[in-house]
């Protein structure tokens, strides 16, 4: 007589795959440090932004305190904001709470 075992698998959390499909933000915030010419240089070398794009961004950070620069996956969120930070401006990731 042959004994069948039955194996249950785990189910998986479906709050993985909401967390992997969340959009998350790159913002740069201002900062009393650096020239705005410094600022549309680095966004023009970091993001490809064109020059009107460029100082509209730096423009938002000095009048507003802060600009969104792109949002996407999280990976690449991360390592948008660790280049921005090499290159010595403020910036931080956050959740898009719109997605």
């Amino acid at each position: 007589m042959t004994k069948s075992s039955t194996t249950t698998q785990p189910k998986e959390e479906t709050r993985t795959a909401l967390a992997l499909g969340r959009v998350w933000r790159v913002v740069v915030l201002n900062d009393p440090v650096n020239l705005m010419s410094y600022v549309v240089l680095v966004f023009k070398k970091i993001f490809g932004f064109d020059e009107s794009t460029a100082r509209q961004r730096m423009l938002e950070v000095h009048e507003q305190g802060r600009s969104i620069v792109w949002s996407g996956q999280r990976e690449k969120a991360e390592a948008y904001v660790f280049t921005l930070q090499q290159w010595h401006l403020t910036a931080v990731l956050e959740p898009d709470e719109a997605h």
